[in-house]
């Protein structure tokens, strides 16, 4: 009986030590796991305000005076040519200067998990692409049979580059090397170099501009569908036609996926965003070809309806209201400025292919 006492006597203090360790063990769990949970939660509050600042549109730039400004800062003459290829690049540079730089390459937080700004971001390119195209391809060639530009010919490709290539190459330092072939090209162009000449005539200026209408239009009809829209085939055959009776015309519903309709939106802003600047660099060196063509308050007719596409979003989301329901429909609001300066468009170039 005594040698029971004593081993249990002797377990208490054993006792006693594990229950000490089994706690101290639980509140250092517990200490980490609210730290880690801690940890986690100011991530995340980083994260969206990140992605809040990252997600602010630039604003619109003064196109004559950044291209003065930047002919003075480099010691260059102003020429024919020059505030167009400075103004490509200043769109360009945004997309790499912006609050938190190019983002539709991201592979990491908050970056990962945007949509809105990447699909601006795209927007904006496909101008500069086009551009860039008709540079090399009609601005600064006297006719078909001429030689192209070195240095646009380096600087088209490097636009057209995949956007979304996150390393090696990097889709930043493709639109850098991109930037820096225009800069070569209108450091030649403002010294008087015979190898770099940027025509102003009405049949180069059109060609750019049928891109613009096309690029236009297709925004258009996918802002349109965001309600839905009944499209006609326009596939119809003359063997089909009755004499006497109307021809039959088959319909199918076209409609933008929910999940998309927000990327079609900032899309659109970010082409008007970047298509704005260019048209208001081509009024300057396009200006008497405008004249004569009495086209020059067609060009500011397309510019404002472009800069009206650009007023602040103040809903938190773009809403996807029917066209005469109780909600706004911001694809069909922006879908009006679309239309409406492709339809100025097409008046211009008309007013330009007249003799």
């Amino acid at each position: 009986m005594l040698d029971w006492k004593k081993r249990e006597a002797a377990a208490e203090p054993r006792e006693r030590d594990e229950s000490r360790k089994t706690t101290t063990r639980s509140k250092r769990g517990g200490i980490w796991g609210r730290t880690l949970g801690i940890v986690i939660g100011v991530y995340l509050l980083v994260c969206i305000g990140l992605s809040w600042y990252w997600s602010q549109e630039p604003e619109l730039f003064p196109v004559q005076q950044n291209a003065q400004a930047a002919a003075q800062r480099d010691g260059q003459q102003m020429v024919i040519g020059y505030t167009t290829v400075e103004t490509l690049k200043t769109v360009a540079g945004t997309l790499l200067n912006k609050p938190g730089g190019y983002i539709a390459n991201d592979r990491f937080p908050p970056g990962l998990w945007m949509d809105n700004m990447p699909s601006w971001e795209y927007g904006v390119l496909v101008q500069v692409r086009d551009l860039s195209r008709a540079l090399r391809k009609d601005f600064a060639r006297s006719q078909s049979q001429s030689t192209e530009d070195a240095d646009l010919a380096k600087a088209e490709p490097r636009f057209n580059f995949d956007h979304k290539s996150w390393i090696l190459p990097s889709s930043e330092s493709e639109f850098e090397e991109g930037i820096k072939s225009l800069s070569r090209y209108q450091a030649r162009l403002a010294a008087g170099d015979k190898g770099a000449i940027f025509y102003t005539r009405a049949d180069n200026l059109n060609n750019w501009l049928g891109d613009v209408a096309t690029r236009l239009g297709s925004l258009s009809q996918r802002l349109s569908a965001s309600v839905g829209r009944v499209k006609l085939n326009s596939n119809l055959k003359t063997e089909a036609i009755v004499p006497g009776q109307a021809p039959q015309v088959d319909e199918e519903l076209v409609e933008t996926p929910w999940l998309q309709i927000d990327n079609v939106f900032y899309e659109a802003r970010g082409q008007a965003w970047a298509l704005s600047h260019l048209l208001r660099a081509i009024e300057v060196d396009f200006a008497d070809v405008l004249a004569k063509k009495n086209a020059t308050v067609s060009v500011r007719q397309i510019i404002r309806e472009l800069e009206a596409s650009q007023e602040p979003l103040w809903s938190p989301m773009v809403l996807n209201g029917s066209g005469f329901g109780m909600w706004a429909n911001h694809s069909l609001v922006m879908a009006n400025y679309i239309s409406r300066a492709n339809a100025a468009v097409i008046d211009l170039r008309q007013l330009l292919s007249q003799g």
